[in-house]
């Protein structure tokens, strides 16, 4: 026992002496690298999830970005091969069902439809439709270097671009939206006819408020099927295409009506370049440009 005696007083004075140094310093040696063993914990966890999560936010935008791009190209792919097929949808029609406005609308073949439309439709929106391989590179051209900031403002458009804008993109102009048109419009018509070009298109142009098709638009403003439509009739409705909610085929302006009589005299002139329509070739001949393919009230 007496040796312990010795032990417990040095002990005693050591414990003393911490103490006396923790009050001059202020802290104890142990808390003065508390900040370093700080470093290893879970608030260097925190601080570093922190500063790295601005980054990973970014990555997953990223990477929603491109599977959602990815998505739609496939839609794209998979649909044109489906429309090849079976009637189409376009989105203006998707849009108008999702918010239950009503819809006039009913699918029919080229076939039903009188011959007049198609050759008037093409002679009006797209000379070349027989020749191109679905985008008409020289008056895309023209339309490029006119326009502005906002994108083209009039139209060029063919008729297989036209048809992949209504069927997959967006109606306001914008370079993005003709610059995705480009590489939708070569694909569809390397997988359709002309003739199945020219049938989907008339089965989802618009033709006024709520009227999609050409069936739709003849009995709303002729009050017959489209099979028996007269050439000023078919001249009517192609020249209402540009403008479909101010010019009513059935109820023409005067001006609507000069327009459709100068489309009659094109027809005529563009008739022996469009045998593709009835699946004839054209025997390397070339149609005649009309200026008024490319200008339009609003672009297409």
């Amino acid at each position: 026992m007496p040796p312990a005696a010795p032990v417990s007083r040095v002990v005693k004075v050591l414990v003393l002496g911490m103490m006396f140094n923790t009050r001059r310093n202020g802290a104890a040696p142990s808390e003065e690298r508390a900040p370093a063993s700080l470093e290893t914990g879970p608030n260097l966890r925190v601080a570093k999830a922190d500063g790295r999560s601005p980054l990973r936010l970014l990555r997953y935008s990223l990477q929603l970005g491109l599977g959602i791009v990815l998505l739609w190209a496939v839609a794209v792919l998979l649909l044109g091969l489906i429309y090849a097929l079976v009637p189409p949808v376009s989105t203006l029609m998707v849009s108008r069902w999702a918010t239950l406005r009503p819809l006039e609308h009913e699918a029919v073949s080229l076939d039903a439809i009188s011959p007049a439309l198609p050759l008037a439709v093409l002679s009006s929106e797209d000379s070349r439709f027989c020749e191109h391989r679905g985008v008409d590179w020289d008056a895309l051209q023209s339309v490029i270097d006119a326009g502005d900031e906002d994108g083209p403002s009039r139209g060029a458009s063919t008729i297989p671009m036209q048809t992949a804008k209504n069927l997959f993109l967006w109606p306001s102009r914008s370079y993005l939206r003709k610059g995705l048109e480009l590489p939708i419009a070569l694909y569809l018509d390397l997988i359709w006819s002309k003739r199945r070009m020219m049938e989907n298109y008339l089965n989802i142009a618009e033709w006024g408020e709520g009227v999609f098709g050409a069936e739709a638009a003849s009995r709303r403003y002729f009050r017959k099927p489209a099979r028996e439509l007269t050439r000023r009739e078919a001249a009517l409705l192609a020249t209402a295409l540009p403008n479909p909610f101010r010019r009513n085929p059935g109820r023409p302006t005067a001006r609507h009506r000069v327009l459709a009589e100068r489309l009659l005299l094109r027809m005529a002139a563009t008739e022996p370049f469009a045998g593709c329509l009835n699946g004839s070739a054209s025997d390397g001949k070339v149609a005649p440009v009309f200026r008024a393919d490319r200008r339009a009230s609003s672009v297409k």
